[in-house]
């Protein structure tokens, strides 16, 4: 069930408002900021991973761009330290047939999820890692 929300704001904000959604993607204003509230909330009650504190059990998904080696295999998948939900490999990312991508769903503390980001980055031929957390829930309920 919808529910209206006003606020007050300043001309100049205003004014940009319709544009700052469509440039994000949105084509409609009340989602736009919805999830820029949400967003906002979850970025000042949790900060970034770097910034998190470290028993902090976080949600989300790994991304590791890395050049595929004939010995090489990453095994993010068989970590202790972390649950791992789903594991997904391409290989012949873009143009190259030697780029692979792993997307992990992962679950743990983190302080073990940025350890697992460092442990990666000092791994030969790994090109770039990224962490996305899940956002948070609005309440305790699953779906």
């Amino acid at each position: 069930m919808s529910q209206i929300i006003s606020f007050s704001s300043d001309k100049e904000f205003a004014t940009h408002l319709e544009g700052l959604a469509i440039k994000s993607g949105y084509n409609n204003r009340s989602r736009f900021i919805r999830d820029s509230v949400l967003h906002f909330a979850d970025l000042k009650q949790r900060g970034e991973l770097m910034q998190m504190d470290e028993d902090l059990v976080v949600e989300g998904h790994l991304i590791v761009y890395y050049q595929h080696g004939k010995e090489q295999k990453l095994m993010v998948g068989r970590t202790d330290s972390l649950d791992v939900a789903a594991y997904h490999h391409s290989s012949r990312v873009g143009h190259s047939c030697h780029s692979c991508v792993d997307v992990i769903h992962v679950n743990g503390k983190a302080a073990e999820v940025r350890a697992v980001i460092e442990k990666l980055q000092n791994t030969i031929n790994v090109d770039k890692v990224s962490f996305i957390s899940a956002p948070i829930r609005l309440d305790d309920e699953c779906c």
